[in-house]
């Protein structure tokens, strides 16, 4: 496998999904949450996702119109009459079916991968592993910051078969979040920048989010963090 390379029947198994279309056997090779990035309908699979300020389902009509044809999506009641050539993998919850893919994607590499978290310089210490690691490795990393509930999946689909290493970054804001965030990673080696008050409103204490962060590190090998970073070593030492 070069790439993310899936039959839309081999992504319905690796995300529970109930298939309904044309063709089972239609390849996929690439994931969009954003329908503005599409560049080859004919094998993109589009994320259909519900967020805060925009619902992803609503631009399903026009993406058909434009040449797509698979779609992940969490509405069943659609009329699939009015998409008659589509593919669709229908879910619960096509943000968790999208982490889904991701992590069963992960699962096909059994290489080094450093998970990072903090509350602060994530994206500058994956960049500067990058930087002295590639010299020597093919790596695959995060782009830009893509930590969250929808940028780890998105991070990791990139792996290649001819990569050495992986360098990802995860972030989050609420209980509950990272277990999810690690399950598609699977860090064999983590890193713990730091811990602050960035992003507390949705915790009850410190304590409670740095045990959150640290969730992300409970199948590591090796653990890298600053001993003098109290909250983190008390946490790190069970691990």
């Amino acid at each position: 496998m070069s790439s993310f390379s899936y039959s839309i029947e081999q992504l319905a198994k690796f995300c529970g999904a109930q298939f309904k279309g044309a063709n089972a056997k239609a390849h996929i090779s690439q994931l969009i949450i954003d329908s503005r990035k599409a560049k080859d309908f004919s094998t993109h699979l589009f994320i259909a996702i519900k967020g805060s300020r925009h619902d992803g389902h609503n631009f399903i009509k026009d993406l058909y119109k434009r040449g797509c044809r698979n779609f992940l999506i969490s509405q069943p009641n659609f009329n699939r009459s009015d998409y008659p050539e589509g593919n669709f993998l229908i879910t619960s919850n096509s943000l968790f079916a999208f982490q889904d893919l991701a992590r069963n994607h992960r699962l096909q590499f059994n290489i080094p991968i450093i998970g990072i978290t903090g509350s602060n310089g994530k994206t500058i210490v994956k960049e500067w592993l990058n930087t002295c690691l590639k010299k020597n490795y093919n790596t695959c990393k995060s782009p830009k910051s893509y930590n969250s509930q929808v940028g780890v999946g998105l991070s990791v689909i990139g792996l290649k078969q001819d990569h050495e290493i992986g360098i990802f970054e995860a972030g989050i804001s609420q209980k509950g979040e990272m277990m999810r965030l690690k399950n598609i990673i699977q860090p064999s080696i983590g890193i713990f920048t730091n811990i602050g008050q960035a992003h507390s409103e949705n915790f009850e204490s410190l304590k409670e989010k740095t045990r959150e962060k640290a969730s992300l590190f409970t199948e590591v090998k090796k653990l890298v963090y600053c001993k003098d970073h109290k909250e983190i070593h008390e946490v790190a030492i069970w691990y």
